[in-house]
């Protein structure tokens, strides 16, 4: 059951890093001179929902939100490496 949730996480958190990257990236190309304003709201929310849903569904307690909490993080830690932070936001130099 934990393993299947961790998946559950993970594709949660693909589908949600997908879609709030696809809104800022065309943000950002509206934006002009505030593109970076989207870019840092893009990262602290995809943090927020990958970290800060993780760390606290692991607080919960309970045997299934102790799963999807680990599948959100290793989400985040997944998109972040595949990606060299592009998708997450953490490599602000390859959108310039």
């Amino acid at each position: 059951m934990l393993i299947a949730l961790m998946f559950a996480g993970l594709a949660i958190y693909s589908v949600l890093n997908v879609v709030i990257g696809f809104l800022v990236v065309i943000a950002m190309g509206s934006a002009g001179a505030n593109a970076t304003v989207y870019l840092i709201a893009g990262t602290v929310a995809l943090a927020l929902i990958g970290l800060g849903a993780g760390i606290g569904l692991l607080f919960v307690r309970r045997p299934w939100t102790k799963g999807l909490g680990l599948g959100l993080m290793i989400g985040w830690a997944l998109w972040s490496i595949v990606s060299a932070g592009y998708c997450t936001g953490l490599n602000p130099g390859l959108y310039g």
